[in-house]
């Protein structure tokens, strides 16, 4: 195949011919794989995935100027696998939306970031790692009507997380569907949109009944709830990765070892019925929680798709097309005539891909080649 390429778009795309080998202004590219750059829709750039605790609790209570330093290198970790744009999942402090405000270099390090902030939870409830919860006797429609932080989306955090004691462990919503629905009312008037951590039936059916837009994790969430997300087009973020890194990081044989395995394979098959439905599934790896690296990360929940019945190209979609969808970037996803000539080159054929995309040789970015 042979791209022309004008300042920042695709003229053309045609079959590859021999003659143009030589011509000045012409990139080889035959021993290599050009996709579309990835996306990660799902990741909290304030953590990393070490296993250590001490770690782990010196980054949820580090300051700015640690945590600047900490975004920076995992931003490059994602630059360096491809990834061209990430959406945040919530952080403790809020350090995320200054850094880009006041560090971010695009041209130094272009990643898109997009930002969510601290996310909202019940008091009480799972949510304190990335958010804050609600004042007392204020709803929490008041709470994000008078937050003055500027976002590009809302995250609701409406259940709890899955358990690796008990399979299959479901808890009660965190917010009812009325003040659901007033946080899509509120985000359409914003133009912005709404991201929903929900984990089993009834957290992941009160937020697709009120048309949130993407259901982050939705383990256990059950077929209903799948139909009904293909039938609304609300986007599903299932980052399987986790559970596959929990049990990479749990004593072989230990019961958190073999619950996080079976809810791993639970997922999968829930993956495989979306694909069967027309699920619209954007990748999101969660990079950040245990054992979840920042920019590796898209490969191994790459794989998983696949284990759940996705083929390459699908799966690549599911990584570029669909998550420029969800995070509202339309200069992504397609390598087309007339779409804007931004891509990834890596060694080798497709059937390598998985393991070439560790470190792109060849990055295109609206028309502008270079290497890592």
């Amino acid at each position: 195949v042979r791209l022309c390429i004008e300042k920042e778009r695709i003229l053309s795309v045609t079959d590859s011919d021999a003659g143009y080998s030589g011509i000045s202004g012409t990139t080889d590219l035959g021993s290599y794989t050009v996709l579309p750059c990835l996306i990660d829709s799902h990741v909290h750039l304030s953590m990393s995935g070490t296993d250590d605790p001490f770690a782990r609790k010196r980054q949820l209570d580090a300051g700015f100027n640690e945590t600047r330093d900490l975004i920076s290198e995992h931003l490059w970790r994602h630059l360096s696998h491809g990834v061209l744009a990430v959406r945040d999942g919530g952080e403790k402090h809020g350090h995320l939306q200054r850094y880009r405000n006041e560090f971010h270099d695009m041209k130094k390090t272009p990643v898109n970031i997009r930002v969510a902030g601290r996310a909202w939870h019940r008091a009480g409830r799972y949510g304190g790692l990335i958010g804050r919860q609600l004042e007392k006797n204020r709803s929490l429609a008041e709470e994000i009507e008078n937050d003055p932080e500027y976002k590009d989306h809302i995250k609701i955090l409406n259940s709890g997380l899955n358990s690796l004691k008990e399979f299959g462990k479901e808890t009660l919503p965190q917010f009812g569907r009325g003040e659901l629905s007033d946080v899509v009312r509120i985000a359409r008037k914003r133009g912005c949109r709404v991201m929903v951590h929900a984990n089993g039936k009834k957290p992941v059916s009160a937020a697709v009944e009120e048309g949130c837009d993407s259901i982050e994790h939705g383990f256990f969430m059950g077929i209903e709830n799948l139909k009904m997300m293909a039938e609304k087009g609300i986007v599903w973020v299932p980052t399987a990765c986790t559970m596959k890194a929990y049990s990479e990081h749990m004593k072989p044989g230990s019961l958190e070892h073999d619950v996080a395995r079976m809810n791993l394979d639970h997922q999968l098959g829930q993956i495989s019925k979306a694909r069967e439905l027309g699920v619209t599934i954007a990748l999101g790896t969660d990079a950040g929680s245990t054992g979840v690296h920042h920019g590796s990360a898209v490969k191994e929940e790459m794989k998983l798709l696949m284990a759940a019945g996705y083929s390459l190209a699908e799966a690549v979609k599911c990584a570029s097309l669909n998550g420029a969808g969800l995070l509202g970037i339309e200069d992504f996803g397609v390598i087309a005539e007339d779409a804007v000539a931004t891509f990834i080159a890596v060694k080798g054929g497709p059937s390598s891909l998985l393991d070439s995309v560790k470190t792109p040789c060849l990055i295109c970015l609206k028309g502008n080649f270079f290497t890592l």
